[in-house]
């Protein structure tokens, strides 16, 4: 979960694989699910044998596509049934209470942020910075993603902090600049 492209667009995911994404989240919010299971498979198609295909908010979406796993906001519903179905389980979390509870709701990964302020979410909570980033990778044993604010000129602090991956919107295109800047950090 090194570099985690959050995209709507094929394009967009085809550039990100191609620099590097290791998991690639199809991010499609609102859409109905036979939209999210229409537009996903070729989603779906590019990542296979190339990167892990997760599905943001939508359960039925991602059982129906055969993805490998489904990221869930701090409010959504669904992480049960996720686990249920064998699924890759991605939570949100903003605090070291809310990383611990989204552990214990059997996440398998965890997205903590925003660490920085970013345009691509500007109803999003305050961002928590690299402390609050630290914290929360120091609380939980499953692996931290960080979002929020993320590009080639600050991935490195983020690895430096704890997490084992970055996760990016705006910059999921400019994925192989990302790539070198997290393979050059020392951590």
């Amino acid at each position: 979960m090194r570099l985690h492209a959050i995209v709507s667009d094929l394009e967009t995911a085809r550039r990100a694989l191609d620099g590097g994404a290791t998991v690639v989240q199809l991010r499609l919010k609102g859409a109905p699910t036979e939209e999210v299971v229409e537009r996903g498979r070729a989603f779906r198609d590019l990542c296979a044998g190339r990167a892990t295909f997760v599905v943001n908010d939508d359960v039925e979406a991602a059982v129906r596509l055969g993805a490998d796993g489904v990221h869930l906001g701090r409010t959504d519903e669904g992480a049960e049934r996720t686990v249920e179905e064998g699924l890759l389980l991605g939570l949100s979390a903003t605090s070291v209470e809310e990383a611990r509870k989204a552990e214990r709701r059997g996440a398998a990964y965890i997205g903590a942020g925003p660490v920085w302020a970013t345009p691509s979410k500007p109803d999003a909570d305050d961002p928590i910075g690299l402390e609050g980033l630290a914290a929360i990778c120091e609380a939980v044993s499953v692996p931290v993603v960080a979002i929020g604010g993320i590009d080639a000129g600050n991935a490195a602090d983020c690895l430096r902090a704890g997490a084992t991956g970055v996760a990016v919107v705006r910059a999921a295109a400019d994925a192989a600049r990302l790539s070198e800047a997290l393979d050059r950090a020392p951590v």
